[in-house]
């Protein structure tokens, strides 16, 4: 008998996680889809936000998300805890969120960069 592996769903990365990690990962995708449509794709360890392609991810830790951006030119900030250049004109950057509060005005605008260069 052949067992089938459930598909991960976005509330598996919750899972005995703080609910302020949800309300955080919520606020991070109302914001996105102000730009236009988001697609959510769950992963195994993370949940990619995918416009065309995906402009962001999100990987649950305990008690902190890592979100990662992409976009066309790297952002000197305090709040970027890494920074890869994935191509000539490609760098994903790691952010830590710890609440719905750290998806401010600043993050938003990094977001709205990371989408407009998914499409």
């Amino acid at each position: 008998m052949a067992t089938t592996i459930a598909s991960p769903r976005v509330d598996d990365h919750f899972e005995n996680r703080p609910a302020v990690l949800r309300n955080a990962y919520d606020a991070v995708l109302a914001a996105s889809r102000r730009f236009g449509p988001v697609k959510v794709e769950p992963k195994k360890t993370s949940i990619h936000l995918v416009r065309v392609s995906a402009f962001a991810g999100v990987a649950v830790r305990k008690a902190t998300i890592v979100l990662t951006i992409k976009v066309s030119e790297d952002i000197r900030s305090s709040r970027i805890g890494k920074h890869e250049r994935a191509s000539a004109n490609r760098w994903h950057l790691e952010t830590r969120l710890e609440g719905p509060d750290d998806v401010d005005k600043e993050l938003i605008g990094w977001l709205a960069a990371a989408y407009d260069l998914a499409d």
